[in-house]
């Protein structure tokens, strides 16, 4: 039965891009908000190009593409895997972003073709509870950033670093919170807002890295760049093995953002301005990104006499007041553009499909905000393992979302949406299956989870935990295929 408190979307429905329902159709409001709801669509390829910029150009982009040429292998070879490392996340990116592109929902209502209109609850839980955990992460980072730059100008600050409070000194507190109440600022103005920091905010980043990798670069002589970092000597095999662990590394650190893609691919105007905005934004500018970073990082020895690969400890090495002024901020504002586009907005949406009548897009977000306080991420921080096990452990379900989403809206269901069923509470609506969750969904994802986390933290496994996202994936997909194998009889036949 339907809920009582119903409401009609039918006519947000764009006829061109999903199948009609019947206007007479309701639609539950245990499902329904304005923000769940199909919206309107008009972004360009640049503004999805930016979206990337905004999450490859932070501290954690600089940091991976740095640690990859410290591998043993040559310059080449690290733009060889880069290459094809961010060529499958484009691809992916491409695949994950059609169905929520051609409905133009989010996440977690698309997950309600292929684990129900409730169970869609599962992986939108999953995934909200990871943001939440990245969201604190970044915010504090950034916050370092702003309190070194605040005690190199203001020394008698220091005296605000004595005394602590939960972990965090007074001042640790101040830089924390400004950064924690301009980030819900920015969100709380909603998704134009967010559009227009961050079609500014990634590309500003590539002028502050030009100039700091010019002046480096001068300073040390370029005949003193090298785009190889590490001193290790490698075999020809072991060459080829880090090669792919590289490119594994590549597709790993993009797993998250990938899997949030749709949340802003539902904007968009079509799938070629995705795919356009996909090309720009993946492997053009992560490879120019790469190669910028890894200029700095060599530069670095000669200049300081030491190898730095933290963006934010190098600008913190620098002679001048301004250029340390502007490269600090411009880091931490480029960290705030990550911290929204990954971890604030998809956590939203989350949180608003739990309860949507109760729980609006900015609630759901201000829910992840405040969480991630209360985890106090200084102290996570602090502790590595920690992070390590607690991110992981939440991260080796995302491989198997991905296979369990792709095997059904290509597979099962052929790349229809029915838009109107995902917000429909009648039995007989196709996304209803079992009480609302589709069990072999429920059954892959919990299964290939196993095998995700077996391979992740088994330490005899060694290097073969780079390849659990993959192995989650391919494992649910499998599995799904099996398990759904007469869903798609049954589909068909009630279209008849």
């Amino acid at each position: 039965m339907s809920s009582p408190n119903t409401v009609s979307i039918a006519a947000s429905a764009r006829s061109s891009t999903v199948d009609e329902r019947p206007q007479s159709l309701r639609h539950s409001d245990r499902l329904y908000n304005e923000d769940l709801a199909p919206a309107a669509q008009r972004w360009g390829a640049y503004n999805i190009a930016a979206f990337w910029m905004s999450d490859v150009h932070s501290v954690g982009g600089y940091l991976v593409a740095a640690s990859l040429f410290a591998l043993g292998l040559s310059g080449w070879q690290v733009m060889v895997s880069l290459l094809v490392g961010i060529v499958v996340v484009q691809r992916v990116a491409n695949i994950i972003a059609a169905p929520s592109q051609k409905a133009a929902v989010p996440f977690p209502v698309i997950c309600r073709m292929s684990f129900g209109v409730l169970g869609a609850n599962v992986p939108a839980l999953v995934r909200g509870v990871i943001a939440v955990f990245w969201y604190g992460i970044q915010t504090f980072l950034a916050s370092s950033a702003l309190m070194m730059v605040l005690l190199r100008f203001f020394p008698a600050m220091n005296e605000w670093t004595h005394l602590s409070f939960l972990g965090l000194s007074q001042l640790g507190w101040l830089c924390f919170g400004a950064l924690w109440a301009a980030q819900a600022l920015v969100f709380w103005r909603g998704m134009d807002t967010i559009r227009r920091f961050i079609d500014w905010s990634g590309p500003a980043v590539y002028v502050v890295m030009f100039i700091m990798a010019g002046w480096l670069c001068y300073r040390a002589g370029w005949s003193n760049i090298h785009f190889t970092l590490g001193d290790r000597v490698l075999t020809p095999k072991q060459q080829l093995w880090q090669m792919v662990i590289a490119a594994m590394i590549v597709i790993g650190y993009f797993s998250g953002p990938t899997l949030n893609f749709g949340d802003f691919s539902r904007y968009a105007r079509s799938m070629s301005a995705v795919r356009k905005g996909n090309f720009w934004g993946l492997p053009v500018n992560f490879l120019v990104f790469a190669a910028t970073t890894v200029a700095m990082v060599s530069a670095t020895l000669p200049v300081f006499g030491e190898m730095i690969d933290d963006p934010i400890a190098t600008v913190a090495r620098l002679d001048s007041d301004v250029v340390v002024i502007i490269g600090a901020l411009t880091f931490v504002t480029t960290t705030i553009g990550i911290n929204i586009v990954a971890n604030f907005v998809s956590p939203a949406f989350d949180f608003s499909n739990v309860a949507p009548r109760w729980i609006s897009f900015r609630m759901g977000g201000m829910i992840a905000a405040v969480g991630s306080v209360a985890l106090m991420p200084w102290k996570m921080f602090a502790n590595p393992e920690l992070i390590h096990y607690t991110v992981e452990a939440l991260a080796a379900v995302i491989g198997p979302i991905y296979g369990i989403l792709l095997v059904d809206y290509y597979h099962v269901q052929h790349r229809r949406v029915d838009v109107d069923a995902l917000f429909s509470m009648q039995t007989h609506q196709p996304y209803w299956y079992r009480k609302g969750v589709n069990p072999s969904a429920i059954g892959a994802l919990v299964a290939a989870s196993v095998v995700s986390l077996g391979l992740n933290f088994a330490p005899y496994f060694g290097d073969l935990h780079h390849f659990s996202l993959i192995a989650g994936a391919l494992t649910a997909a499998g599995m799904y295929a099996l398990l759904a194998r007469n869903l798609r009889r049954q589909r068909l036949g009630s279209a008849l």
